[in-house]
């Protein structure tokens, strides 16, 4: 079972093939939702060397850096191989 940690912002890794992918208007709805809700919907990290890497959640990611936040809720998942 996954449990849900808190991980500073400022240690998550975006690659370049996954941050081509951002929408500024979803990060903007996001964010707006975020000030009344909070995050509901974790997202999804592997550790890397001496950093976290995005697998899942690019736009909360963006939307609670743009908030100002320093944290972010998210699950650690082992990489799979192949």
């Amino acid at each position: 079972m996954l449990e849900k940690k808190s991980f500073p912002i400022d240690q998550v890794y975006v690659p370049v093939k996954r941050a081509k992918t951002l929408d500024a208007a979803k990060v903007e709805a996001l964010a707006e939702d975020m000030l009344e809700n909070g995050q509901t919907t974790p997202i999804r990290l592997r550790a890397g060397k001496g950093r976290f890497v995005l697998i899942e959640g690019l736009h909360r990611l963006e939307a609670l850096r743009a908030l100002g936040e320093e944290t972010v809720e998210g699950f650690l998942v082992h990489a799979r191989l192949h």
